[in-house]
C-alpha cells in the first residue's frame, strides 16, 4: 500500500515518503484565538485528524504539531471590545476550541505550541534573516520586513505573483515597505499593546514568522507535511515557505503541502466577515459531533463542502444505519486497530478519499 497525497507545491498527487522512514512529522496551522470557532475553522481539524490517524496506522512514530496564534491584532481588538484582558480571552477561546475539537472526535496533537511562548525563537529567526540580507529595517527602524524581491521562486506555491495582494489589502497602506509584496516580521507595540523586548525595540511578531519558527523548533528545518485550509496558501504559506528557506538554506521547509477546501454556506465561503457562519457550538446543538464529522468527511477534503442542516441530517441517518448494522452483527465489535478492508485502505491511500472509503 502506498499513500498518495495531493501536493499543492507541485499541483499533483505524489507518493508519500517521509524524510525519516520511522518518523512522520506534520505541522498544521491552528486557531487564532479571538472568537468561538465556526464550522469552516473546524474542517481542517477533522481533515488532518483523519490524516493523522491514517499515518499512525502506517508508521511507528508520528509527530503532529498544531500551533495556537495567541498574539494578533484581531485578538487585541476583540479583548478591547469585550473589556477583558487578552490572556483571559485567549484562554477562554482556546478552551472552547479544545472542547469543540474533542466533540468532533479529533485527537489532540502531539505538540500544541502557543506563539507567545516562542517569541525568542521568532526573534532568533528574524536575526538570521537580517544577517543573510533577506530582511531589512524600515527607515524609522521600527519594522523588520522580509525582502520578497530577493527570492527567485516566490509565488511557486500559490502560483501568484509578487504584485498580488491578499483579498482586502489596501494599496499604500504600509508606507514603510520598499515594495508592496514585502511583509512584516516584527512591528512596534505601543505601551498599551502586548510587546516583547528585541534588538529592534519593544514589539511583537508578524503572523507568518510564528509558524516558521515553531515548525522548525519542533520538527526541524525540513519536515514532511504542512497542512491547513486553502485560504492560507497565499499569503501565509507562501511567506512561510520563503522565510524558512532563506533562514535555513532548505530546498523546502515542508516536502508536501496539503490544503483542505473551503466550507461554504449557500455557495459562499463561510466567514465571520460575511456573517454567514455557523459556530461549531451551534452545530453541536443540532447534531452529535460524529454526525457533523461524517458530514464533512462525505466530501473529499480538497473540494468545497457546502454546510447545510440537510447535509448533517443525512449524515446522522447514515450513522444510525451503521449503528443498527453493528448491533445486528454477532460477536464483539472489531478492535479499533483491526485491519480495515482492502478497498477502504485503497480509498484512503488515494489522497485521503474519505467519501469513497
Amino acid at each position: 500500500m502506498t499513500l498518495r497525497l495531493h501536493n499543492t507545491a507541485t499541483g499533483r498527487k505524489e507518493a508519500f515518503a517521509p524524510l525519516d522512514p520511522s518518523h512522520v512529522r506534520m505541522y498544521v496551522c491552528g486557531p487564532t484565538v479571538y472568537d468561538r470557532p465556526h464550522v469552516g475553522n473546524a474542517r481542517p481539524v477533522v481533515v488532518f485528524d483523519a490524516l493523522y490517524r491514517l499515518l499512525r496506522r502506517r508508521w511507528p512514530k508520528v509527530t503532529y504539531v498544531r500551533n495556537v496564534t495567541d498574539v494578533d491584532d484581531k485578538i487585541m481588538a476583540a479583548a478591547a471590545a469585550n473589556g477583558e484582558p487578552i490572556a483571559a480571552l485567549t484562554d477562554r477561546v482556546l478552551a472552547a476550541f479544545h472542547a469543540d475539537a474533542e466533540a468532533l472526535g479529533a485527537l489532540p496533537p502531539d505538540v500544541e505550541p502557543r506563539a507567545t511562548e516562542h517569541i525568542d525563537d521568532m526573534i532568533d529567526m528574524i536575526g538570521r534573516l537580517l544577517e543573510r540580507k533577506h530582511a531589512y529595517l524600515d527607515e524609522k527602524e521600527e519594522h523588520v520586513l522580509f525582502k520578497v524581491p530577493g527570492i527567485d521562486d516566490y509565488g511557486a506555491l500559490s502560483r501568484r505573483g509578487r504584485s498580488d495582494r491578499p483579498a482586502g489589502a489596501r494599496a499604500g497602506a504600509a508606507p514603510w515597505k520598499r515594495v508592496p509584496a514585502d511583509f512584516v516580521l516584527w512591528k512596534p507595540s505601543r505601551a498599551d499593546q502586548p510587546g516583547w523586548e528585541s534588538p529592534w525595540g519593544r514589539g511583537r511578531p508578524g503572523w507568518h514568522i510564528e509558524c516558521s519558527a515553531m515548525s522548525a523548533r519542533y520538527l526541524g528545518e525540513s519536515f514532511d507535511i504542512h497542512g491547513g485550509g486553502r485560504d492560507l496558501i497565499f499569503p501565509h504559506h507562501e511567506n512561510e515557505r520563503a522565510q524558512s528557506q532563506c533562514a535555513y538554506d532548505s530546498a523546502a521547509s515542508a516536502r508536501y503541502w496539503v490544503h483542505n477546501g473551503y466550507v461554504t454556506a449557500g455557495g459562499r465561503k463561510m466567514a465571520k466577515s460575511l456573517g454567514n457562519f455557523v459556530t461549531v457550538a451551534d452545530a453541536l446543538g443540532e447534531a452529535p459531533g460524529e454526525a457533523v464529522r461524517l458530514a464533512m468527511l462525505k466530501t473529499h477534503y480538497r473540494h468545497p463542502f457546502d454546510w447545510s442542516a440537510a447535509a448533517v441530517a443525512e449524515a446522522r441517518r447514515e450513522l444510525d444505519r451503521f449503528y443498527r448494522a453493528l448491533a445486528a452483527h454477532p460477536g464483539p465489535p472489531p478492535a479499533a486497530d483491526a485491519p480495515a478492508p482492502p478497498d477502504v485502505e485503497a480509498a484512503l491511500d488515494d489522497d485521503l478519499n474519505t467519501p469513497r472509503a
